[in-house]
């Protein structure tokens, strides 16, 4: 008996329909992870309920390690000791003596970290913060490194931000940034007289691009929500 083979219109068809089964079940997929990276709909007090309880830890936990780091160095300066781990902190904090070193690995207060946090992040439901753990919305200028794309573009240019394995990482980083920027000396300089985050945040404008605004605005942040207060807990510890 003679075969015949189908029509092709009828192969082209099928082929059809399984591409459109593809493309579905992939869309259906994608817009589930989408669902699930998504923060859930909450109040605003729930929402900063929420930010407290996974920055506030994170900050607490850096904090330490980095006054630590800033008291260990401190004590071998003050006795004379210039070990190859204080000429290599030199080399990566970008000092050239003693007394800028310190004043690169002094923390500055938990206030302003908590409240540049809250801004930057949108109080932990940034798309950069639940896809990347980039809380403080700091750019990569670097393709090797780990870092996904923003979704507006600025003309033709893909503007990058950083991705982090942690929080934790992420605001390591941060403070890293505050401690090794020349944009940020003034602010580095004032840190070492006074720990009033109300007068520091005045030498953040160049952290944004809405200069003597972004400090303010800082500021309302800070008081509205009592964060000054996890300075205090530092100060009484002492």
């Amino acid at each position: 008996m003679k075969t015949t083979n189908p029509p092709n219109n009828t192969v082209q068809i099928k082929a059809v329909l399984a591409l459109l089964l593809v493309f579905l079940f992939t869309s259906i997929y994608w817009l589930y992870s989408q669902k699930e990276r998504a923060p859930p709909q909450m109040t605003v007090e729930q929402k900063k309920e929420r930010f407290k309880s996974l920055l506030v830890p994170a900050v607490d936990e850096v904090y330490a390690d980095l006054m630590e780091q800033y008291e260990d160095v401190s004590h071998s300066l003050q006795n004379g000791n210039q070990s190859k781990k204080i000429d290599a902190l030199k080399k990566e904090y970008k000092t050239t003596d003693n007394h800028e070193l310190l004043m690169a690995l002094m923390p500055h207060p938990k206030s302003i970290t908590l409240a540049q946090a809250a801004m930057e992040s949108s109080w932990a439901t940034s798309r950069f913060f639940r896809e990347a753990n980039n809380v403080f919305g700091v750019w990569s200028f670097n393709e090797n490194e780990p870092r996904i794309a923003a979704e507006k573009k600025r003309g033709d240019k893909t503007i990058w931000v950083k991705k982090y394995p942690s929080i934790k990482a992420s605001i390591r980083d941060y403070y890293r940034t505050l401690a090794r920027g020349d944009a940020y000396s003034d602010f580095r300089k004032l840190k070492m007289r006074t720990n009033d985050p109300f007068l520091l945040v005045k030498k953040l404008d160049n952290y944004s691009e809405k200069g003597t605004e972004y400090g303010r605005e800082l500021g309302q942040i800070i008081r509205y929500n009592k964060f000054q207060t996890y300075d205090q807990q530092d100060i009484t510890r002492q």
